[in-house]
């Protein structure tokens, strides 16, 4: 079975998740890796819960992509409530959370004066002597920036908020353990919190309803992990620096597909699955969208094809390429009778034949330049960021840029995104693409004259993509 598709049965089987209501906090979790936000900034998260609801929580920041170069760090602590389970993404429970106090400790004299000079500037009464000008750069000195007793907050010119506290999802699943000589599997736990908006003016405001890269239990997390135990162990003083890693060069050529079922904000649950023709600067990708965070019931799926651009070295986020795809084909097939529903009740010559849609047939969107109900619009330009890298299992992994909080597109060159959504995992190299779409959609199964015959998959199967590059406005 090729493995771009075994690695999506994969997905549609969930591998066996389970996400527990409410879930258990207690214990520390940590980054797995160099986190890229939305700025773009780079840190690296160590978060630990008590069993009395209190937490302590450190961000640390760097100059650099690769998470070597420490800036400041925060050290952060309050209280967490659990509350109910969202009404809003499905999985996901409520949190509320009380911030008693922030301190910030400098790793330099350079970000020392660059801190005090974005809180001096844009604070108001309470911090404009936050830290006096030209006072010395002092190793281990924690200044407070927010304090609940004395209520003084000069944490917004940081950008700094903890509304990821407010959505909490816990999942577990059992990892085959790697070394040939052993056999079982071990407990990973995953600590998803939720999203940071791509607008920094929208930033502390936001009230998230997607995550952002999960933290794994600093006690059962994915084997090997060798930013996992150097994270856990840091502190405000130890700021952890990660190991060295090579650079990828950005070859695109090959099959890219979902390693999870991905949510995005304004909750859409999907998987993607990308395959790019270096030879001619070609790329297909189907999206299949669902319902639920496992991605077992599908609402439709988009397949999409166009051209892109030579890469050029980002100059805002280090380690990424900018790139520019135009999508000038696409394909919809409805899932489920909701969407057939919708499609059907959509303005004549806004989306493929008017009143033709049914559940599991494909229609071409492109006569209609795109679909105004799924807000698809052909064609259609998108100015990325992309970023290859290698996992601790030598697996090769591509970012592609996060979407815009707000459901809009990046379709000119300043939406283009600042940080990364989940990663995809490479499946084929470019030799082995597929270039029969169809093959997606059916397994060949012996009749009884033992001829190969066309059995369709069911339903819940085909669907499995969603297409992210497809919310468009």
């Amino acid at each position: 079975e090729p493995p771009c598709r075994q690695q999506l049965r994969h997905l549609q089987d969930s591998a066996g998740i389970a996400a527990r209501l409410p879930p258990r906090l207690e214990g520390r979790w940590v980054s797995t890796g160099c986190e890229v936000r939305p700025g773009p900034e780079f840190l690296t998260r160590s978060y630990l819960f008590y069993a009395n609801r209190l937490f302590k929580a450190f961000q640390f920041y760097y100059w650099d992509p690769s998470c070597r170069d420490p800036s400041y760090s925060l050290v952060i602590k309050g209280k967490l409530r659990l509350r109910q389970a969202s009404w809003i993404t499905r999985g996901a429970t409520e949190a509320d959370y009380h911030l008693h106090k922030v301190g910030i400790v400098f790793h330099s004299q350079k970000a020392m004066r660059e801190v005090a000079s974005w809180i001096n500037q844009t604070s108001g009464e309470g911090c404009s002597g936050f830290l006096p000008a030209g006072r010395a750069w002092a190793p281990g000195a924690l200044y407070e920036v927010l304090s609940a007793k004395t209520e003084r907050d000069c944490t917004a010119a940081l950008g700094f908020a903890m509304h990821e506290l407010s959505l909490v999802r816990v999942e577990r699943h059992y990892q085959p353990l790697l070394q040939p000589q052993q056999s079982g599997s071990q407990l990973v736990e995953e600590l998803y919190l939720g999203d940071i908006h791509t607008d920094w003016g929208e930033r502390l405001h936001y009230r998230p309803t997607g995550y952002q890269r999960p933290m794994q239990s600093a006690l059962h997390h994915v084997q090997p992990c060798p930013a996992c135990g150097i994270i856990s162990r840091a502190d405000e003083h130890h700021p952890p620096v990660l190991p060295a890693r090579a650079a990828l060069p950005m070859r695109l050529s090959g099959s890219w597909v979902s390693a999870h079922c991905e949510v995005r904000p304004a909750v859409l649950f999907l998987t993607r699955y990308f395959t790019f023709h270096g030879n001619n600067h070609t790329w297909e990708g189907h999206y299949y969208h669902y319902s639920d965070p496992l991605c077992r019931q599908p609402t439709f799926t988009i397949y999409a094809s166009g051209h892109y651009s030579q890469g050029i070295p980002s100059s805002k986020v280090r380690g990424g390429t900018e790139l520019a795809f135009k999508v000038t084909q696409a394909r919809v097939t409805p899932m489920d009778p909701v969407t057939v529903m919708m499609l059907n009740s959509s303005e004549p010559g806004s989306c493929g034949l008017a009143s033709s849609w049914s559940a599991g047939v494909e229609q071409d969107i492109t006569p209609t330049n795109g679909c105004l109900a799924l807000g698809i619009k052909l064609p259609h330009t998108e100015y990325e960021l992309f970023k290859r890298e290698q996992d601790s299992q030598e697996r090769s992994l591509l970012y592609i840029g996060e979407r815009p909080t707000d459901g809009s597109s990046p379709d000119s060159p300043d939406k283009r995104p600042t940080s990364y959504q989940a990663p995809l995992i490479q499946c084929a190299a470019a030799s082995e693409e597929f270039s029969n779409y169809m093959s997606l959609k059916y397994v060949g199964e012996k009749d009884a004259n033992g001829n190969e015959a066309l059995k369709p998959l069911p339903v819940a199967f085909l669907l499995f993509i969603a297409l992210l590059f497809l919310r468009w406005d």
